[in-house]
């Protein structure tokens, strides 16, 4: 049977080109998805091509700041900005950063 998904974890500075790595390969970014976790975030990375899946995750501590990927895949910037806004997430660099303000949370 073919494994139709794979997570692989790196590390934040290796995301910008494992990222360049998926676009190059003819990938979509899926989605990114974030969990609250006790020693900051996990952040899930999702790129997919034909019926293939794969899984970058990326763990952060509280006060660590990762680079975004809209430079990349410009649609990241929803994604980015919903994680920053709900999660507390440092993601420096987003293409299009509404600064918290995405959503009303008051």
């Amino acid at each position: 049977m073919r494994e139709e998904y794979q997570i692989i974890k790196i590390e934040p500075g290796e995301l910008a080109l494992k990222t360049l790595e998926q676009k190059n390969k003819g990938s979509r970014l899926v989605q990114i998805c974030a969990v609250r976790t006790a020693e900051g975030y996990e952040l899930t990375y999702s790129f997919g091509k034909e019926y293939e899946i794969k899984h970058l995750r990326v763990q952060l501590g509280t006060e660590e700041e990762i680079a975004s990927i809209s430079d990349i895949f410009s649609p990241a910037f929803l994604y980015e900005n919903e994680i920053s806004d709900l999660f507390g997430a440092k993601i420096k660099m987003i293409n299009l950063d509404y600064h918290g303000n995405l959503y009303r949370l008051h």
